[in-house]
């Protein structure tokens, strides 16, 4: 029998090889801690790793998820279930794959999902690659959400399923995983529902079990945006030019279309605004450090109703708004997303050009899902709402569903 023997504070844990060998990514919350003790309940070799991902205190909000209190917790719960545990330093390929990548996208007016990039690149490529050298079969990880198994035509195939907690299903984080990464992976937690997890961490008193859940950017905490926006963008003024409700804008001329892709093309297409379109209503230090939809942090007031960000023009430094929920500007039915930023977890369901699909959609975590139909062109993949949607925000990631399973992303153009 292999045995190897790894040291924590206080005790020695010796380690036997002829189980199953799971890797869990430790945060020092409540469902990592959870999830780790479920996966010993199934008989296996558990070993915990917190990823430390992040440096620079001074842009985080203290009090918010400093890593050193998460490490340390995260310590504390693997010395109560006595399993091994490590701390793993990833903090150059955290600033490489999402910290230059945030950097880049905010610079030309996008607005980036890292948690989304942070499951793709780092937990389950960087720390995944860590864990198999490590001896692991699995990584397993907190999410609320589950792994189905199906053959199809013959070859085992992988589902990323919502979680059985409707409140706190996390899949839409998960939508760039591909059947490499969901073969090796693990979510113990996925059945149960936010409070069973609690309950279980209570019995078992660990630290975390009343831990309040994370905010911020994955395994950092509740960044200071602008601050952290700041390290490479600079402050600039800019305008803040408000556009009326019955603005011209939005009575445009519906063309005949030759084609279908045509008609998508036109609906996908953004409104194009300048500054004569509008009134100036007030400043702001960069638009950049804006997002569609956004109504805090313009600092204008003297309007009926909020004003909301409807669009950002980062080249002349512009942030155009409209006034209320219901803004015209707000909405549109169809988005585009290109071929080089499409992926299906699903690829056996991955569309050929010219066919269409009835889906479940999206656009953001906790939006309820929205009917569309997906069609694949030439260039990359257009998305049909059946209902506009506000605040369709390039950068970000729709994902789709059938049923109960997350098929297919992209980042939208």
């Amino acid at each position: 029998m292999l045995v190897f023997i790894v040291i924590l504070p206080n005790k020695i844990i010796k380690v036997n090889t002829n189980k199953k060998r799971v890797i869990v990514g430790l945060s020092g919350g409540v469902d990592s801690s959870v999830a780790a003790h479920l996966l010993q309940e199934q008989g296996y070799e558990v070993i915990g790793l917190f990823m430390k991902n992040w440096h620079d205190d001074s842009v985080t909000i203290s009090n918010e998820c400093p890593w050193l209190e998460d490490s340390n917790d995260a310590m504390l719960v693997a010395e109560k279930l006595g399993i091994p545990f490590q701390v793993v330093d990833l903090s150059e390929q955290y600033k490489e794959r999402i910290v230059d990548y945030m950097f880049r996208e905010y610079e030309i007016g996008r607005t980036p999902n890292p948690d989304v990039l942070c499951n793709r690149e780092i937990k389950f490529d960087v720390f995944m690659k860590i864990a198999l050298k490590l001896g692991a079969d699995y990584v397993a990880t907190g999410h609320y959400c589950r792994k189905g198994t199906i053959e199809v035509d013959g070859i085992k195939t992988y589902q990323l399923l919502a979680g059985k907690d409707t409140n706190k299903d996390q899949s839409y984080f998960l939508c760039q995983l591909s059947q490499q990464q969901l073969a090796k992976s693990l979510f113990p937690i996925g059945e149960l529902t936010k409070p069973e997890v609690r309950k279980i961490a209570t019995s078992l008193e660990l630290i975390t079990a009343d831990k309040k859940d994370s905010q911020g950017l994955c395994f950092i905490g509740k960044v200071r945006l602008p601050e952290f926006l700041q390290q490479k963008l600079q402050p600039k003024e800019g305008k803040i030019i408000t556009i009326d409700a019955n603005s011209p804008i939005y009575n445009q001329t519906v063309p005949h279309f030759k084609s279908k892709e045509d008609e998508l093309t036109f609906l996908a297409k953004k409104y194009q605004y300048t500054k004569d379109d509008g009134q100036m209503v007030g400043t702001h230090q960069g638009a950049h450090y804006f997002t569609k939809g956004q109504r805090k942090g313009l600092a204008v007031g003297g309007t009926k109703e909020p004003l909301f960000v409807i669009e950002t023009d980062v080249k002349e430094n512009i942030i155009y708004t409209g006034e209320g929920k219901k803004h015209p500007g707000l909405y549109r039915k169809c988005l585009f997303i290109s071929n080089d930023e499409l992926h299906f977890v699903r690829p056996d369901l991955a569309l050929k050009e010219g066919e269409s699909l009835q889906v479940k959609v999206r656009i953001r975590y906790r939006q309820p899902l929205e009917n569309a139909t997906l069609f694949k062109m030439k260039n990359g993949m257009y998305l049909l709402f059946k209902n506009p949607q506000s605040a369709i925000t390039e950068g970000q990631f729709a994902v789709w569903y059938l049923d109960e399973e997350l098929v297919g992303s992209g980042v939208i153009a």
